[in-house]
């Protein structure tokens, strides 16, 4: 993917084979198949063997699901994370942003770590805001809100 000039990677389209999670997802495209990390968002966690997934993690997958499940792609990357993942921002054919979707729509908090170099966080910020004061999707918990961070520190991996 790296090997490709930004404009070029502007132009590839991408499908998922599988979407992990509200925030995590394996894509295929121009003979590549790449680990991709939503960046700027953290979805609830999806539960593991033994240890029940946050509320709200299936609707935060199925909304993912919703946008891109079966449709083409393009992706903005901000280099590599964790897990060797490609951190980027997806879009629609229409131009639709899905991360800033999925936290518009109460289903992804702003990533509370450092963003990477070049990446705007305001509006996620603006979105989060508006979506906590509405008390769309995981903000409907109120109190018993736990952000995906405090989840995993809670429920770590063994």
């Amino acid at each position: 993917y790296n090997a490709f000039s930004d404009d070029q990677k502007h132009r590839l389209t991408f499908k998922a084979v599988i979407i992990y999670d509200g925030d995590s997802l394996k894509v295929e495209g121009a003979d590549l198949v790449l680990m991709v990390r939503l960046v700027g968002i953290d979805a609830p966690e999806s539960g593991r063997k033994n240890v029940p997934g946050q509320p709200y993690s299936r609707k935060a997958k199925d909304a993912l699901v919703q946008m891109i499940g079966n449709r083409p792609f393009q992706m903005k990357s901000y280099g590599t994370g964790g897990y060797n993942r490609l951190l980027s921002e997806l879009f629609t054919p229409d131009g639709k942003n899905v991360n800033l979707e999925m936290v518009k729509l109460g289903l992804a908090e702003v990533y509370q770590g450092r963003p990477p170099n070049g990446f705007d966080k305001a509006p996620y910020l603006a979105a989060e805001s508006r979506a906590k004061s509405l008390r769309l999707g995981m903000w409907r918990l109120g109190q018993n809100y736990q952000s995906p961070k405090q989840w995993r520190r809670a429920h770590p991996r063994k």
